[in-house]
């Protein structure tokens, strides 16, 4: 993805999980540098903790990952890209997106 997006990528901001164990190769793949919010600051990724609560609306907490087909993921992919937000001045994520990979 880092390699589709090029130069419109310029930061990444992670929580502590595990998967970021390896935070060194992201950065050398990637060329990017990558950030870790402090432990215990939702308010840090803001808007990531928000998107989670529009999640839990399809897939409540505790329940497998796998239990959920690839058509689901994409409804709800699609639901959570194309709802206009007040802080995108009432535009929709894929809209902003797509602008910005334009310039």
């Amino acid at each position: 993805m880092a390699n589709q997006l090029g130069d419109n990528l310029k930061t990444l901001t992670v929580d502590h999980g595990k998967e970021f164990a390896n935070y060194n190769l992201i950065e050398e793949q990637t060329g990017v540098p990558l950030y870790f919010a402090h432990a215990y600051s939702p308010h840090e990724r803001g808007s990531n903790e928000n998107c989670n609560r529009v999640l839990r609306r399809f897939i409540p907490k505790g329940q497998p990952i796998d239990e959920i087909t690839d058509d689901e993921l994409i409804q709800i992919n699609w639901y959570l890209n194309s709802r206009p937000l007040k802080c995108l001045n009432w535009r929709t994520p894929i809209e902003i997106f797509l602008r910005d990979l334009r310039y």
